[in-house]
């Protein structure tokens, strides 16, 4: 799996070479959504995206975990974790995208 990751910068690009901004504009573009998205999560808020996907902040309750090397139990604290769902759209672009590598011999 292991391919290119994509960056702020190459977000930033694509803005700049889509939309006609400046480079400067484009990246501040990038920062300022990239900013809400991540403010509306912090406080709690659901994070819908049409066609891509859902980040959702869960509560997770107080457990019991089990160190792996020593088997010792010790307990996990209760702690807020964020989710992200793909919505139908991503996963069947997905989909479509592995199966026609594996027609092609890729």
């Amino acid at each position: 799996m292991g391919g290119k990751t994509l960056t702020r910068a190459d977000l930033a690009e694509a803005v700049y070479r889509k939309v006609g901004l400046s480079r400067t504009e484009s990246a501040e573009l990038v920062e300022a959504v990239l900013n809400e998205i991540c403010e509306a999560i912090v406080r709690g808020e659901t994070v819908k995206l049409s066609s891509f996907a859902t980040f959702q902040v869960r509560s997770k309750n107080e457990r019991i975990g089990r160190n792996p090397k020593t088997g010792e139990e010790v307990p996990i604290l209760p702690r807020r974790v964020m989710t992200f769902k793909a919505s139908n759209v991503l996963k069947n672009r997905i989909l479509r995208s592995h199966q026609n590598r594996e027609k092609s011999g890729k």
